[in-house]
């Protein structure tokens, strides 16, 4: 491996430890075979969102589009001089990564910028681009290549992207109105969220629930733990969730404490 590819997988890492302790944890529970290439993809989808969520004094459309051409121009020449993108190719190019994958995520993106009332064809083309085609991202590394084997396990894969972003967006529920004016599910008026409205939502993420956790069982042994780890702290999360009323979920951001992820990390 030359240094400057050192260097950026090196300033990925830094960059997803300084962003999410708890990311940072699962991909410890990773083999050493995967940890530099899924440091790679997080610090690429972190970056997004930054120009996305962080950047208010800046023109985010233009920064995006840029990051955009940036992006698919590392891909092609093999080489960027943005450490992050630079990685992010060296893993794109090695695994094969698809190219409708990374654009679906940057679709997603941009509709953070400018949509805020979202009908179920939104809802889904959001969630794939947001989540799934992350999940599918880091499972092409985790298949090594393995054709087969990734296309076996890319429905379960999905499922469980989406059962994570559908809990991202009940837990947020409150900062995504308050910040943005935003809902993501598709009719929910937040003013009047109910608790059959959450008890419905709730169903549903059940069912990806379910269909990922047979996808982790059939992941490879290396791989297996990792993912694992992610899918028990969010079905606590989700524990903690259905627990209470909508009413308390509009008020307040739910979350599991610290002491609550060791025990977590311990016990996976």
């Amino acid at each position: 491996m030359d240094l400057y590819l050192k260097v950026s997988l090196d300033s990925s890492k830094l960059l997803t430890q300084a962003y999410s302790t708890s990311f940072s944890s699962g991909i410890r529970t990773l083999d050493k075979q995967y940890h530099e290439a899924i440091y790679a993809i997080y610090g690429f989808v972190r970056l997004a969102d930054e120009i996305v969520d962080t950047f208010h004094d800046q023109d985010k459309q233009a920064l995006l589009a840029r990051f955009r051409a940036d992006t698919f121009q590392a891909i092609e020449e093999k080489i960027s001089l943005n450490p992050i993108l630079h990685s992010f190719q060296w893993v794109v190019n090695t695994f094969q990564i698809g190219h409708d994958l990374i654009d679906a995520f940057l679709v997603s993106m941009e509709m953070d910028l400018t949509d805020r009332v979202y009908d179920v064809a939104t809802y889904k083309t959001y969630i794939y681009g947001s989540a799934e085609v992350v999940g599918l991202m880091c499972l092409r590394v985790f298949c090594l290549g393995n054709s087969e084997e990734y296309d076996f396990l890319r429905a379960d894969a999905c499922a469980l992207g989406s059962a994570f972003q559908k809990i991202n967006f009940l837990r947020d529920i409150k900062s995504d109105f308050d910040e943005r004016g935003r809902v993501y599910f598709p009719g929910v008026n937040f003013e009047t969220f109910s608790d059959t409205e959450k008890k419905e939502i709730e169903a549903d993420i059940q069912l990806d629930f379910d269909a990922g956790l047979r996808g982790i069982e059939n992941l490879p042994k290396a791989a297996r733990k990792g993912v694992l780890l992610a899918y028990e702290y969010y079905i606590r999360l989700f524990e903690k969730i259905k627990a209470l009323p909508a009413s308390r979920v509009k008020e307040e951001r739910i979350r599991v404490p610290d002491w609550e992820k060791l025990l977590i990390y311990l016990r996976v």
